[in-house]
């Protein structure tokens, strides 16, 4: 209740608790004159408090879609896929999207020269698609994506001398 008190309304509290199951002590439904008892009971102070810093702007899905000129669908694949990354503060609570400038400037018109689609990536490096998609998330691998026209999607920064999974060295010792 705290965590929720310090971003979400008393009725957007009774709805995510509602989503959840979650009854009351006696047995009723959460509402938003329950959650406000509630916290005066436990002295929790009434949100939201939205933190805003330098690092950039807390936004639900809907802002950063709408922000990032894609529908909610891509950011929610986004969120799975791990491109971008989300807080989730309980199960049923709305997600929140930490929008920066980095994020912003990794959603393009156009990608950058020599930047290949997932599939090129994966060819060129003799992995799988899904092995690319895992070292986009985990910082290996840079990529953008590309928002407009009949090819949109997440392009990678493959270089010349990047490995796959396997280093392939034995080249040498075997000339024939």
């Amino acid at each position: 209740m705290r965590q929720l008190a310090e971003r979400y309304p008393d009725r957007q509290i009774a709805a995510i608790l509602a989503r959840q199951r979650r009854l009351t002590g006696a047995g009723n439904q959460f509402t938003a004159h329950r959650v406000a008892g509630l916290r005066a009971h436990h002295k929790i102070p009434a949100g939201p408090v939205r933190p805003t810093s330098h690092d950039g702007d807390m936004v639900t899905i809907a802002k950063a879609a709408s922000e990032l000129d894609v529908s909610t669908a891509t950011v929610h694949r986004w969120l799975r896929e791990g491109f971008i990354t989300g807080e989730q503060i309980t199960p049923g609570a709305p997600w929140q999207i930490r929008l920066t400038d980095e994020l912003r400037a990794r959603v393009c018109e156009q990608a950058p020269d020599g930047w290949l689609p997932l599939s090129d990536a994966a060819k060129a490096l003799g992995v799988a698609r899904q092995t690319v998609l895992h070292k986009v998330q985990r910082g290996e691998l840079a990529s953008v994506y590309v928002r407009n026209g009949k090819r949109k999607g997440l392009r990678i920064q493959v270089k010349p001398d990047q490995t796959g999974l396997f280093e392939n060295d034995i080249r040498e010792d075997t000339q024939c």
